[in-house]
């Protein structure tokens, strides 16, 4: 049988399929350039863990268990959804390593097949447009993007190593700047990609990206999917790095899903803002 949720809130209950369950919300149409709408997404255990710390190394590394089939399709349907997505030069190199699947293409694995199909019929390309965001710009790029004809911009702060901007840059990719720090920060990037024209920007960025942009006030949209377990370790990640948030962390729950099959749970947030 095909899986299922159960509602919560707002309620009253409501149990209906899991596939289409996010394209419903419709995130491509409800930004505009001047205000785009940004959303992230991540996967944590109970105890807040996003990734587990090798004591030797000090990699990271997901923890089996912590995400699933169900998560995973939601997961497409969040990036089906986007004009833009926004990853990050950590994530670039473990991919060209071998350590992390290739997912900045839609319709490419067997749970989200028909989302290319889905993006087409709802006007938007074939394929979204790239940034990544980088300090170092110790990265390299995969063939897949060229070879799917996709838009790729490189974001940086303005303190970025202006030889390797320029380098960049002589190799053809477009180049924003967008932060007056070695990195990027998250509201003037924003600003610059509605500039261009984009309405949808999914984070895949990680902490750091997700700051950013509830410091900078741009975040539309956090999606949560909770495991119903705990991990412990000494050494982890979670959602966010730096400085105390304060009340701009604050966030008002919008809804709240229960996957009983899968033992987790999905939950969407928005700022609490005035």
């Amino acid at each position: 049988m095909a899986a299922r949720l159960l509602r919560l809130y707002p309620g009253p209950p409501d149990e209906f399929p899991l596939a289409g369950a996010y394209l419903a919300h419709g995130l491509h149409a409800l930004g505009s350039p001047a205000a785009p709408f940004v959303y992230a997404s991540f996967v944590s255990s109970l105890d807040g863990r996003i990734a587990l710390l090798d004591p030797a190394t000090g990699e990271s590394r997901f923890p089996p268990g912590l995400s699933n089939g169900s998560d995973f399709r939601l997961f497409l349907e969040l990036q089906a959804q986007a004009d833009c997505l926004i990853t990050h030069a950590g994530y670039l190199r473990d991919l060209a390593a071998g350590k992390l699947d290739n997912v900045l293409q839609i319709g490419l694995h067997d749970p989200g097949r028909d989302l290319a199909d889905w993006r087409l019929a709802n006007g938007l390309a074939p394929q979204p447009a790239v940034v990544v965001a980088s300090s170092s710009l110790d990265f390299t790029l995969p063939d897949s993007l060229a070879r799917h004809g996709q838009r790729v911009m490189v974001a940086v702060g303005r303190a970025a190593p202006a030889e390797r901007v320029e380098a960049l840059r002589r190799a053809g990719l477009e180049v924003i700047v967008a932060g007056e720090g070695a990195r990027v920060e998250g509201a003037p990037l924003v600003r610059a990609l509605g500039g261009r024209g984009f309405r949808s920007v999914y984070l895949l960025a990680g902490p750091r990206m997700l700051e950013t942009t509830l410091r900078g006030g741009v975040l539309s949209r956090l999606y949560l999917t909770m495991a119903h377990r705990l991990f412990g370790g000494e050494r982890f990640q979670s959602m966010t790095e730096g400085p105390e948030l304060g009340d701009t962390g604050r966030l008002r729950m919008a809804a709240l899903y229960h996957d009983a099959d899968g033992g987790q749970s999905f939950v969407q947030f928005e700022p609490a803002r005035p």
